[in-house]
This record gives C-alpha cells, structure tokens and sequence, in this order.
C-alpha cells in the first residue's frame, strides 16, 4: 500500500536534480557499490545522498544491505517520475541551445506598391544581410494592396508588411522607416508640360483630369485632391504612372519612384510648392501572437541599414 504522505514535496530545486542523477546513476548501475565509478564518488557518500533524498521526499526508495540492492514500489514510481523529469529538462536545454544555433523556415514580406524599389526603404540591403546572418531561411517577398497587407498580417499570412501610415489598426504594431515625399507630374506631351507659372496656372491644373489611387491614405492627400479634377482611378503607382506618361492624365507621385523620369525629362513637378504631400513608410507586423525570431532579427537589419 502507498503511504499517505503526511509531508508535501515542495519546489524542486538544483538540490533534488543532483539528488535524482545520483539515485538514477545507483539504480541504472544496480547497487551502489557499481554506481562509484559512474559517479566518481565513494559509496558512504552515495549512501548519504541517497537518505538525504529519501528525507526529502519523505518515501523510502531502495533496500540496501548483504541482500543486495533493490527497489521499494515507491522507489520504482520515482524512477519512472525522475526519467520524465530529467528528460523534460534535457528536452528544454536542447531546444533553448537550439536558438542560439540557427534560423531556418521562411520569412513572409508584403510591400506596398512602389516601395521595394525606392532607394530610400534599403529593402535590398536588408536582405542581403538578413541572408547572411540566418542563411537557411528562405525570404519571400510580395506586393500587395494596403487593406490585402493588413489582412495578411493581422491573419499571421505575412510576418511583415511595408507600408504608408494611413491608420491606426488593433492589433497592428507601426514601426516608421522613412517619408516619401510626393508631388504632382505631368508629362512632356500633356498641355501643362511648359507651361510658365502665373495665376492662372492653379486654375488649370485644377481642371487638369487627374488620376489617382482611389484610396483614403491620410488627411493631407484628401486634402490635396479635393478640389482637383478626379478623372480616373488607379491603385498601383505603376499603372497611374503609366497613364501620367500617356499625356491625358496628371497625378502625384512619389519623388524618389520618378526621379529618372524627371531627370530624363519625361516628367514635371507642377507648382511643387502647393501641390505635394508627405507619407510616412513603416513596417506592421502582429501585435499579439509568438514572437518570431526570424521576423525581428530582419527588422533589425532592416532597421540599423536605414
């Protein structure tokens, strides 16, 4: 029959562990005369470690003596107890050790429109060195829209999304990066192209068809289409910049996504000082959930590059 311990074990501590390898080593051994080389200790004092964990469990654990060496019924059970406990130990050593060693899966980035190409993120460059410190994950990178990239995120699709700061979203962390500054262009063939700047040339501009994203970004770029001509919708900044060129349409565009154009003299900022806006870029990634390891050692290469 158990006995009906009187005295509950308490925490157990690196005292009991030691205490337990040494009652493992004795009865894998089979007595404690074979278990002195496998401990390097003298049998006194395997003896007393061995009554030192009895006391401590309260629970006599083997028979010792001419007879030999065996296990009470309460001896075996904490055997079995002692091997899942050691074992969970090890399990948890190992895998802690693990995290120190290597990165392996994947890392899912979704950029915004624009943004994988713009100098100013150092996307590129973060990834070059994100590969080379955790060369066995596999990165992949997307383009999506602002609503489908905050999706993904929030539903855990994406581990990192690359975006203008247009809102605040639960459950979001808003991490800012850089500002992309933008302003209004036109074309070599549109009628605006060399046009000199006089107090008409507000007026025209504003009758000017403009395309545009069709989306709600911030208060400032509803602010500065508002009064304008919005002739036609495009999303993605590759698109509305092709209807730009075509020479029918206006429309803002980041400065640094255009900057050849302008140099090669396809495009034209139209009255920079009235016409341009600012938009924050950052990265969101999930408030709540696992934290990933993969993700935050990107973030910070990502971060110390830029």
């Amino acid at each position: 029959m158990k006995k009906d311990l009187k005295v509950r074990l308490g925490q157990v501590g690196d005292y009991e562990i030691r205490l337990l390898k040494v009652f493992k080593a004795v009865v894998e051994s089979g007595g404690f005369a074979a278990a002195e080389g496998e401990l390097n200790i003298g049998r006194s004092t395997i003896s007393t470690h061995i009554a030192n964990l009895e006391d401590r469990l309260n629970l006599k654990l083997c028979f010792r003596g001419r007879s030999g060496f065996s296990l009470t019924e309460e001896g075996a059970d904490v055997y079995e107890l002692m091997k899942t406990l050691l074992s969970a130990l090890e399990g948890f050593r190992s895998g802690v050790n693990a995290l120190h060693v290597s990165l392996t899966g994947e890392l899912r980035v979704i950029a915004s429109d624009t943004i994988c190409m713009d100098p100013q993120s150092g996307l590129s460059e973060a990834i070059a060195r994100f590969s080379k410190a955790a060369p066995d994950v596999n990165v992949l990178l997307d383009v999506k829209s602002l609503s489908d990239i905050e999706r993904m995120v929030l539903n855990d699709e994406a581990d990192i999304g690359l975006i203008p700061q247009h809102r605040q979203l639960s459950g979001l962390d808003y991490r800012p990066l850089y500002v992309d500054d933008c302003h209004l262009y036109c074309s070599r063939t549109h009628p605006l192209y060399n046009a000199k700047s006089s107090p008409q040339l507000l007026d025209q501009i504003l009758s000017s068809k403009v395309v545009h994203a069709g989306i709600h970004t911030s208060p400032e770029v509803g602010a500065q289409l508002a009064d304008m001509n919005k002739a036609a919708i495009s999303y993605f900044y590759e698109a509305r910049l092709v209807m730009i060129l075509s020479g029918a349409y206006i429309g803002f565009m980041p400065d640094a996504y255009v900057q050849r154009y302008v140099d090669e003299g396809d495009l034209r900022a139209l009255v920079p000082e009235a016409k341009h806006y600012s938009l924050e870029i950052c990265t969101i990634t999930r408030t709540y959930g696992r934290t990933k390891r993969a993700r935050e050692l990107f973030l910070e290469h990502w971060a110390n590059g830029t």
